[in-house]
This record gives structure tokens, sequence and C-alpha cells, in this order.
């Protein structure tokens, strides 16, 4: 059976490799023509490169965990007593479907159990983490090129977007994990 293509998959690939050519070349301009546009175009690129590459390689280090024991009740992935408000309070439930998903197969239940999937979650959600706290990782060339305002704003934008996904992990894997416990209830009866 043929394989769907994953649209998200393929943008987040395509901009790290796009980025990163781009990247390459500007500076390869710079350093033979010394002119600032290349230099610009180099930290723009550069920029981009980062966020996707970043978030490619996050993902990639920490989505094993879902295969070794991963504690989902751990205090972390509890659903503090703050998040029903929040959730309410910025629509969570209109725009959650909207938003794309990387892998849409690790989150199928016809390929795994509710368990599986809340495991996944969690995983998820460390994984956006991550991505949170890493996206701010370019300010550390501030000193070197400045534009302090460009580097933060960029890594706000990044940091809000995987804060989306977060939250979004956040406000479905109760309902999920209600689910794999009435799973386990009934394999067990």
């Amino acid at each position: 059976m043929k394989q769907k293509t994953n649209t998200f998959h393929l943008v987040m690939w395509t901009m790290a490799i796009g980025s990163g050519i781009f990247l390459a070349i500007c500076i390869a301009l710079y350093l033979t023509q010394s002119v600032p546009l290349w230099l610009t175009l180099a930290i723009t690129f550069g920029t981009i490169f980062y966020h996707f590459a970043m978030r490619l390689a996050v993902g990639s280090i920490l989505h094993p965990l879902h295969r070794r024991h991963i504690n989902t009740e751990h205090f972390w992935f509890r659903k503090k007593q703050f998040e029903t408000k929040l959730y309410s309070v910025l629509k969570i439930q209109k725009w959650k479907i909207s938003m794309p998903t990387y892998n849409p197969d690790d989150f199928s239940l016809e390929k795994h159990t509710p368990s599986q999937i809340v495991k996944t979650m969690c995983v998820s959600e460390l994984v956006h983490e991550c991505n949170v706290l890493l996206s701010f990782f370019p300010l550390l060339v501030v000193p070197v090129f400045g534009e302090f305002w460009v580097f933060f704003l960029t890594s706000l934008a990044a940091a809000c977007y995987d804060l989306l996904f977060v939250l979004l992990q956040r406000y479905n894997r109760p309902r999920t994990a209600r689910l794999a416990a009435k799973w386990e209830r009934r394999k067990h009866s």
C-alpha cells in the first residue's frame, strides 16, 4: 500500500535542507566578495536553518524514549489546576484540529494502544518543551552580530509556536489516559 505523504514532515526537512544550502552559498559569497548583503542573508538563512534543524534533531533524539519506560504519571505530566481555565481562555478546542502533526501514525489508534499513545504524547511534550528552551539559543550570537531584537523576536516566535504543541499535548492527554485506563480494565476483565 502506498504511504500518504506527510506535508508537515516534508516542509520541515525542505526548510532545513534548503536554508542550509542557502546559508552555505551566502557564507561562500560573503567570504569571496565581502558584500554586507551576503552576511545579512547568511545570518537570516543560518537562523532559519537552526530553528528547523534543531527541531528535527531534538525530535530524533527524544522520540525513541517512547519505546523505553517513561512515567506518564510523573508530576511533570499531570494536569495542573490552572490548565482547564487556560484551555478555555485560549479556546484550544477550536484550533487544535488545524495543528499539523509531524508523524500522524504515532497517534493512530489503529496502530497503537491508547497507553502507547499516552507515552508518545509525553515524549512529544518533552520534545516541544526542549524546543521552546533551545529556541533562544540564537541569542548567544548577539554579541557577534548585534541585532538583539531580530534574534529575540524570531526566537520568541519559534518558542511560542512550539508552546502551542505543548498545550495541545497537555490538553489531549487526560482524555487519552482515561481511554487507556478503560482499555486496560476491559483487557483484564
